[in-house]
């Protein structure tokens, strides 16, 4: 892993509502669900409807080679009525691999697979069920702790990946 990345750590994480936006991209188009955050929060704010925490992805069905279903979702304190063109849920709580990289999203793809690897050499096994789509994950999520307003250095940027576990 990168030097600024902190070694992969198991953590609980208490079930989360959210809402969010679904749409499926490929690895080259994976910028373009985070266009749909500004959305979001205007919509949340003309609901009276403050975030509980920071944006994030979460990652449904991965197929790399493929195309990916993801989520561009914002927690909140209790699960929404939403428009049909939106989705709301509840991120499962459970046992997490966690790691925070901080440095360029471009750097994620490698923080991942060490991640990956590293689990497997723990002997741990992940909450995900192999499809014909892909890899259907319970919940596998890419948290956006860092503002892009108050900080334009994507070198700064704070990510948490945040992986469940099978039970």
């Amino acid at each position: 892993m990168s030097k600024t990345t902190v070694q992969p750590a198991i953590v609980e994480r208490a079930a989360q509502p959210y809402v969010a936006f679904r749409e499926t991209a490929t690895m080259q188009t994976m910028d373009q669900p985070a266009r749909r955050f500004p959305v979001l929060f205007g919509w949340l704010g003309a609901q009276g409807i403050a975030p509980a925490g920071a944006p994030f992805y979460k990652y449904d069905v991965i197929d790399m080679a493929r195309e990916l279903i993801v989520e561009a979702g914002v927690p909140v304190a209790s699960e929404p009525e939403v428009p049909a063109e939106m989705v709301a849920g509840v991120l499962p709580g459970g046992r997490y691999v966690s790691v925070t990289h901080v440095g360029h999203p471009d750097q994620l793809v490698d923080v991942v697979r060490a991640m990956l690897v590293w689990a497997d050499e723990q002997g741990l096994t992940w909450d995900k069920t192999d499809t014909p789509d892909g890899e259907a994950w319970g919940c596998r999520l890419e948290i956006y702790e860092t503002n892009p307003q108050e900080e334009p250095d994507m070198n700064k940027w704070e990510t948490e990946l945040a992986f469940r576990l099978a039970d």
